[in-house]
């Protein structure tokens, strides 16, 4: 069981870095690909859920950077039992917003719960978050970092 757990925990990391590549590199179906087609998303950006990937959506919101578009993932803890899995953690997002007129570089929360289907890992349920600051200000805490 430890070598298969090993062997999907590979897999799995290996689909992080792709979507993080297809980010930078503006690829909307590849920052996609390992969305189920049923995922359920919990996005930055309205609506509160969304209950599928939108390609033509993505690839509009990464036309708004200016180059490309970085991430970098830190404390990620992974767990897999049987044909399920689970990993949280932080993303960094930084880029030259074309909309803000400005660099942005911020970090986030992200959960992700993944199911093996037809032998590959998917992506059912990913989950990203800002915290805001509750002292009346509503302002999104973009100063946090891990």
């Amino acid at each position: 069981m430890g070598s298969q757990n090993a062997a999907d925990e590979a897999e799995i990391r290996r689909l992080i870095e792709e979507h993080a590549k297809a980010l930078h590199d503006k690829n909307a179906a590849g920052s996609l690909a390992h969305l189920t087609q049923d995922a359920v998303i919990f996005d930055l950006a309205p609506p509160l859920r969304s209950a599928y990937a939108n390609e033509n959506k993505t690839q509009e919101w990464m036309n708004g950077w200016e180059g490309p578009i970085e991430s970098e993932e830190r404390e990620l803890a992974l767990r897999v039992s049987g044909d399920s899995a689970y990993w949280y953690g932080y993303s960094r997002l930084r880029g030259h917003s074309k909309a803000a007129g400005q660099h942005v570089d911020f970090w986030m929360r992200m959960t992700m719960i993944l199911e093996r289907v037809n032998g590959r890992w998917k992506v059912v349920h990913e989950h990203s978050s800002v915290p805001f600051y509750m002292d009346g200000s509503m302002r999104p805490a973009f100063d946090l970092k891990p």
